[in-house]
């Protein structure tokens, strides 16, 4: 996601580095690579000209702060206007005084409009937000079929008629479904099709005005770039909608959509869809989209996924563990398992400011590496995991895991070794020294990301991974008691 628009990104900077100040001359070739990195990225054409416009006079402008290279400022000056053009704040699912509150869902076949219903309803859930969800997409084969396999999954009921019933009225009797039982939200899943037509947007009409939902969402797919755009633009001159989700986000999407919807459309991103699982559904933050295009990472939502993961309590637990050198394989084991749970680790890692200079290559062997590791672990014994000296001192024991795990003997070797080390590492980190990391994962993992990034000095203030747990952001204090823990 992005990736090339930051690679392009980062050659504009590289036109201002080593220049005293930012002047007319010496700006031109910056300019000319951001504008060619926004029309690769297929961002519509006249948010290009606007975007150039606003950057160039607010740079030339702009007084070089003492300290600050020019390059740095002009990065400062994009991230800002990036921020502008996405939106600038977050605009959060609206909530009825009186419940339910109603979602209507509308988009073209093949977006992921009924995933995104479930998603959505999956969010609102762990938000503490009951929800009913209603299939009305009578037209396409196993549609209502989809919704309630979901529906299971998630555990969210699913109001349904069958495919024989009037979809409007499907829809009506639904809220009064949501309305009987006290639900927060009702979800309604609309029908789709294979392009905007008369039929289509008169159904979403009727329903519109048969339900009066509070949220007209809708759901278009991240890889038709700038057509995107125009969609909702479509959308919501004819019908009126009240925000957009972006669906596969993660693919090859070259960012068009996100940097046009809000500004050809007016609508605003209210979610982007980050995966195929029905967890990845994330809130659209403009400021944060704006720190993953330029290569800053995006700690903040690192954070918040942790917390969705990760019980307090466990985690001070972990921590008395690393501190006092008790943290054995099944912890490790545990701690595999959550980082699974929160995404791929492509995904998260690029969330950590300067990883993103990590190639695809490094992040597969990274991904290899990790279910080798969990593979062995899998063929000890739980005395063995509990204490790995075991079998630092038993090649007999080694030779069993590697076999039990279709490895060699020099793999378990290696990984009681390295995890020996990193151990001892993450009570030194405990104690406020940070050693560099081993190569547990590959290689190219660990230490200061900045240096593995290879062109970027650390910011001011780097002091490793510790600084991701440093936000102000507090965990919940609900029953779950999350919190951001040892990863």
């Amino acid at each position: 996601m992005f990736d090339a628009l930051a690679d392009r990104l980062e050659s504009a900077w590289k036109k201002l580095r080593g220049q005293d100040k930012i002047s007319q001359s010496n700006i031109q070739d910056a300019l000319r690579e951001v504008r060619r990195a926004l029309l690769e990225a297929d961002v519509n054409l006249q948010v290009v000209k606007e975007f150039i416009s606003e950057i160039e006079a607010k740079a030339q402008g702009a007084e070089v702060i003492a300290g600050v290279r020019p390059d740095q400022q002009f990065i400062k000056i994009v991230y800002d206007e990036l921020v502008q053009v996405m939106g600038e704040t977050n605009v959060p699912l609206a909530q009825a005084e009186n419940k339910p509150t109603v979602v209507l869902m509308a988009g073209l076949q093949g977006t992921g409009k009924t995933t995104a219903t479930a998603k959505l309803a999956l969010h609102l859930r762990k938000l503490d937000r009951s929800c009913l969800m209603v299939a009305t997409d009578v037209y396409r084969p196993a549609a209502i079929d989809q919704l309630v396999t979901l529906g299971k999954q998630i555990e969210v009921p699913v109001f349904e008629m069958g495919s024989d019933a009037d979809p409007v009225e499907i829809a009506r009797q639904g809220v009064e479904r949501g309305k009987a039982e006290g639900v927060d939200t009702v979800i309604i899943d609309t029908a789709g099709r294979l392009q905007i037509d008369a039929d289509m947007m008169a159904e979403l009409i009727r329903i519109k005005q048969t339900v009066e939902p509070d949220e007209t969402l809708l759901v278009v797919d991240a890889m038709t770039g700038q057509e995107a755009a125009n969609l909702t633009r479509t959308f919501h001159e004819q019908v009126g909608i009240t925000g957009a989700i972006l669906t596969k986000l993660d693919g090859d999407s070259r960012g068009g959509a996100a940097l046009s919807v809000r500004r050809i459309s007016g609508a605003p991103i209210k979610f982007v869809g980050v995966g195929e699982k029905v967890e990845a559904l994330q809130p659209f933050y403009p400021d944060r989209m704006a720190s993953r295009i330029l290569g800053m990472g995006d700690v903040l939502t690192l954070v918040e996924k942790a917390q969705e993961e990760i019980d307090l309590a466990d985690a001070e637990k972990m921590q008395e563990k690393i501190l006092s050198a008790k943290f054995d394989f099944t912890d490790f084991l545990k701690q595999l398992r959550l980082l699974k749970n929160m995404g791929s680790l492509g995904g998260i890692i690029k969330m950590i400011p300067g990883m993103n200079k990590l190639t695809d290559d490094q992040l597969q062997k990274g991904e290899t590496q990790l279910k080798r590791c969990e593979a062995m672990i899998n063929s000890m014994t739980p005395q063995e995991r509990k204490n790995p000296d075991l079998l630092a001192s038993s090649p007999s024991r080694r030779r069993r895991v590697a076999a039990g795990s279709g490895y060699k003997e020099p793999d378990v070797s290696k990984l009681v070794s390295d995890f020996q080390k990193m151990r001892s590492m993450m009570q030194q980190m405990g104690q406020g020294r940070f050693p560099g990391m081993p190569g547990m994962f590959g290689g190219g993992m660990g230490g200061d990301p900045y240096a593995a990034a290879g062109n970027r000095p650390a910011p001011p203030g780097w002091r490793g991974y510790g600084g991701v747990a440093s936000t102000k952001k507090k965990p919940k204090k609900d029953k779950k008691k999350k919190g951001f823990g040892t990863l």
